[in-house]
């Protein structure tokens, strides 16, 4: 179980960059995730939470601009990987398996970031503009963090 929970992660950093670490920062920070004395242990810190959480405010608000770059663009789909292997090793490391948390979560991203581009433009077309379709995968990727944390427990 532990092993999918970090994939999942790692497909909603595909999905919202800053999302993903912002609520696997406040699950660590209150314990739901133990990442002890870990490589990831600075993602329990409250700022770690707090900058996390504001980065994830700015990038749902970001990606409903017209003018929001492609999510499949380089600095994008990097940071969407890097986010993924984050959440992964720290999801992980609850588990003593931060190696392959880092790996699942990276793969996890790249699934996240091009399925995501790909239901969300079906969607938006479908309603026939983006913002619903936006708006349906702030509240998926939302869920989806929630939702494979919790089911650590």
């Amino acid at each position: 179980m532990l092993l999918l929970c970090t994939f999942l992660v790692g497909v909603v950093a595909g999905l919202r960059s800053m999302m993903a670490p912002a609520v696997v920062s406040w699950f660590a920070r209150t314990d739901r995730l133990n990442v002890g004395h870990t490589y990831v242990a600075l993602m329990n810190s409250g700022v770690t939470a707090i900058v996390f959480t504001v980065l994830a405010a700015a990038e749902l608000v970001a990606d409903k601009l017209p003018k929001t770059p492609s999510r499949k663009q380089a600095p994008s789909f990097v940071i969407r990987i890097l986010s993924g292997s984050l959440v992964g090793a720290t999801v992980g490391a609850s588990g003593d398996k931060l190696l392959s948390g880092l790996c699942l979560g990276a793969v996890g991203a790249v699934v996240g970031t091009l399925g995501g581009a790909a239901v969300r433009g079906k969607l938006a077309a479908a309603f026939g503009r983006d913002w619903p379709a936006a708006i349906l995968e702030d509240i998926a990727a939302l869920a989806i963090a929630i939702f494979s944390i919790l089911k650590l427990g």
